[in-house]
């Protein structure tokens, strides 16, 4: 199964001078915690996730009108919609995310695949053995 079987395609985009509080209520009205920060070419820039609000703006005591791109996380995991499940598990065990966004050759983003997705489309002991990788990030000592 390739990854373009799974995808989630309606995917909206925050712009990294949207403010914190604007991506919250998008997220609270679409209640999700993940949004994609992109360019206006809809080029992936980062992620902004409910956590990194509240780690970064609210523990931070940083005000709401802080712009998206100076707390999003930067780090980009993705894969191409061509590729196998396979892969994009691989990557989600290997970086720790929940989420993995699907990019075309120009780094534009066409879809999102959750752990949810997977463990819909997947074998059961494999989708659990992908979640088992990804959550070990939140194991502690």
């Amino acid at each position: 199964m390739r990854c373009e079987e799974i995808m989630k395609r309606d995917i909206e985009c925050l712009s990294p001078r949207d403010t914190v509080e604007a991506a919250a209520l998008r997220m609270r009205d679409q209640n999700i915690g993940f949004l994609p920060v992109c360019d206006t070419s809809g080029k992936v820039l980062g992620t902004l996730t409910d956590r990194d609000i509240v780690v970064r703006v609210l523990a931070g005591k940083k005000p709401t009108n802080t712009p998206v791109e100076t707390i999003m996380t930067r780090e980009v995991v993705s894969c191409r919609p061509q590729d196998g499940i396979e892969r994009a598990e691989q990557l989600m065990a290997q970086k720790h995310k929940s989420r993995i966004m699907c990019l075309d050759d120009s780094s534009r983003l066409v879809g999102i695949i959750s752990l949810s997705d997977i463990a819909q489309h997947v074998d059961g002991a494999h989708a659990l053995e992908t979640l088992r990788q990804v959550s070990e990030r939140e194991v502690r000592a």
